[in-house]
């Protein structure tokens, strides 16, 4: 532990650290000014900038009363620097005004003594504050660690996130923004031969570590439910299987998500879906027609089976394209359902081609200073005219 003592006259200083050194606390700093105080602890010059620095300081011993700059000020400047915040400050003083005293704590002092200094009980409140300090580092140490854990546990789930498809006959991109460092959004495509694809677009009820956890499951078990069962009710019915072998029916809170499954077929112009809870897809034709392709059933993960399952079809020519979207993007728009509808056919409507600027700038503006309720998603299907690929 070291401990900067800091005052004017060098007998108080020397009284200080003898008391300090018989308690076996050894490593001692001294400072004659609270000016030389700010240059120890590496700031010094106080128009610099508030750039983050380390301190080796565990404790500042400081005297309220000194020339050039007095002890409360020097604590208002301390307590400007965040990486600073966290060294308690104890008083040393022998003014018994306790406007004074009430000032110094409001400064940021965490205690104080009283000169002439009791041995016991300055050495009764250091060891009280060395050991809050102690509990405040470990707990920060601890929140570090988390948070490098939960960067890392993002990366892998950015990672399973599929990558764009560009083909002849078909296109498919993603633009994707999440409300923290996890979240509960989840986008995959499949290439299934002869020119077929599988697309969906799901949302996890909540976001953070429980949500990220659950879409990880769905991540690891799409694949292979995907290619197996192709057909969009299948597939649906099996990820509401997979999904209750969790065994969660005995959480106090009811976990499910909503989803829309596609299967884009290129060769037969032909698209079949199910819509399980999800917002509306847009399916934009060529002429400005555009279809919603609405709900079809219930939420995945709220039943054992799903009986209001409902596979809807059509057939589309020549260019056109998809908007599948989460509720974060509908969020962004002001009014009811139906308004927040209409503005984002109006948005999402025009060109057949991929448009990622302007939907960046429409959609998924990044301002550190708003705070997100809701992860955002959009996935953009493009139908072209080329025929597809042979497989």
């Amino acid at each position: 532990m070291r401990i900067l003592i800091v005052d004017d006259n060098p007998t108080n200083v020397i009284i200080i650290r003898e008391i300090l050194k018989k308690e076996q606390y050894r490593d001692i700093v001294t400072a004659p000014s609270a000016i030389e105080m700010l240059e120890i602890l590496g700031i010094g010059d106080r128009r610099a900038d508030l750039r983050p620095n380390r301190s080796d300081i565990d404790l500042i011993l400081l005297d309220m009363m000194m020339p050039e700059m007095d002890g409360i000020e020097a604590c208002r400047i301390v307590q400007q620097y965040e990486h600073l915040k966290d060294i308690p400050i104890i008083m040393v003083t022998a003014v018994g005004d306790s406007k004074k005293l009430a000032e110094a704590l409001d400064a940021g002092a965490g205690d104080y003594v009283t000169k002439p200094i009791n041995k016991v009980e300055m050495m009764a409140r250091i060891r009280l504050a060395l050991r809050l300090k102690h509990e405040k580092d470990w707990h920060k140490e601890r929140e570090q660690r988390i948070h490098d854990e939960l960067r890392l546990a993002s990366m892998v789930q950015h990672a399973v996130l599929s990558l764009p498809i560009r083909d002849p006959s078909f296109e498919v991109h993603a633009l994707y923004q999440p409300s923290a460092e996890l979240a509960g959004d989840l986008y995959a495509w499949y290439p299934l031969g002869e020119g077929r694809y599988g697309i969906i677009l799901l949302d996890m009820m909540g976001h953070g570590i429980s949500s990220s956890l659950f879409c990880m499951f769905i991540a690891s078990v799409l694949k292979d439910t995907v290619v197996t069962h192709q057909k969009p009710d299948k597939v649906i019915q099996e990820l509401n299987r997979r999904f209750n072998q969790l065994h969660i029916d005995d959480q106090l809170i009811q976990y499910y998500f909503t989803a829309i499954y596609l299967m884009v077929d290129t060769r037969a112009k032909r698209i079949d879906y199910v819509n399980a809870g999800h917002p509306p897809a847009l399916f934009f034709e060529k002429g400005g027609e555009v279809t919603t392709l609405d709900q079809g059933c219930c939420p995945v993960g709220l039943f054992d089976h799903i009986d209001d399952m409902e596979l809807r079809s059509f057939q589309y020519e020549g260019e056109a394209h998809i908007a599948m979207y989460t509720d974060g993007i509908l969020e962004e728009v002001e009014g009811s359902h139906d308004d927040q509808l209409e503005y984002l056919k109006s948005r999402l409507g025009g060109s057949h081609h991929w448009r990622e600027d302007e939907m960046k700038e429409q959609f998924f503006v990044d301002d550190a200073q708003v705070e997100r309720d809701d992860d955002k998603c959009l996935v953009w299907i493009s139908l072209k005219d080329g025929e597809g690929e042979p497989e």
